[in-house]
């Protein structure tokens, strides 16, 4: 994966709420309370390390990355937790792999 594909998909992965174009996004699945796609987590932690590495060191990050990227980290903690509090029987490794998410989130806005 290119740092142009990574950057789309987690643009796509992450505002897929706001633009309600792929029904198969990570916050989407995640809303309707199903579990992610097999590899959806993988891929978007693989996307998420060649982001960190393109952009480390670079002062300026562009808004639409910026914007799914947050929406990533932070929604989809929030639809884990909605939920875990409606009884969805969640895999159990997903909250760990959120945590993972959002740890590599912070490290691009804040390592990078």
């Amino acid at each position: 994966m290119d740092y142009e594909t990574a950057r789309q998909f987690l643009i796509d992965q992450g505002t897929a709420l706001e633009t309600q174009t792929n029904q198969d996004a990570f916050l989407m699945r995640l809303e309707q309370g199903k579990p992610p796609i097999p590899g959806q987590v993988t891929n978007i932690l693989l996307a998420l390390k060649i982001s960190f590495e393109n952009l480390f060191g670079d002062p300026l990050l562009d808004r639409e990355l910026v914007a799914g990227l947050h929406l990533l980290a932070i929604e989809s903690l929030k639809l884990f937790e909605i939920g875990k509090q409606k009884r969805v029987m969640w895999p159990p490794l997903l909250k760990e792999d959120i945590e993972r998410i959002t740890i590599a989130v912070k490290n691009i806005f804040y390592l990078g």
